[in-house]
């Protein structure tokens, strides 16, 4: 790791609240799907499509030996030729019930139509968790959810709902890790998670 990605760790790590609750969040990620034999969903709004959020868990999926937290993504819309993982609509959410697990990624307001979708899959027994800006309505509805409110009064500390997404999807693997411990595994940890907040979108998952 250079001097550039130890700082920025510390930046995001350091002194704040944002680990422990990720890792907290990311445990009821784990309860809810593992058990459960995956089904997880993943939605985000119309505005806002979790496709990064959506390939790090399937890395951090394959990395664990948890096959479960890797996510079907949900769109909004779907473009005639998109490959299969890219072509699930809303109709899926429609579909899901007792033993699925519905994430839903909102920075801003999720909309009336997402919010009709998500209380009739948590009716349905889908387990609902939020990762939201803070809105009030989705966060009722949610059985766990973690908040990152924009510019929220008195709060200095740089962080953003995306950089959260890292934090939870490196965090999501952590009890399905292998054996092994040690000082080696813990740098290897840290190394990916510096890799994935300094990396560049991918361009396509």
């Amino acid at each position: 790791m250079d001097a550039v990605r130890v700082a920025l760790l510390r930046e995001v790590l350091a002194g704040t609240q944002w680990p422990g609750a990720a890792r907290r969040f990311a445990g009821s990620l784990r309860r809810s799907v593992v058990p459960a034999g995956g089904h997880l969903l993943l939605v985000g709004t119309e505005g806002y499509e979790p496709w990064h959020l959506a390939a790090h868990l399937v890395d951090e999926a394959a990395w664990s030996g948890r096959p479960e937290l890797a996510p079907t993504l949900v769109r909004h819309r779907v473009r005639p030729g998109e490959p299969p993982h890219l072509s699930v609509g809303l109709g899926r959410l429609a579909a899901a019930r007792r033993g699925h697990t519905l994430l839903v990624v909102a920075p801003g307001t999720p909309g009336a139509g997402l919010l009709e979708r998500v209380h009739d899959a948590r009716r349905a027994g889908a387990t609902v968790l939020s990762l939201d800006g803070g809105d009030r309505e989705l966060g009722a509805l949610a059985h766990d959810a973690l908040s990152v409110p924009a510019g929220a009064a008195g709060r200095d500390d740089g962080m953003d709902l995306d950089t959260v997404q890292h934090l939870v999807s490196a965090a999501a693997g952590e009890n399905g890790m292998p054996a092994q411990r040690g000082p080696r595994r813990f740098r290897d940890r840290l190394a990916r998670l510096a890799d994935q907040l300094t990396a560049p979108p991918p361009s396509r998952w």
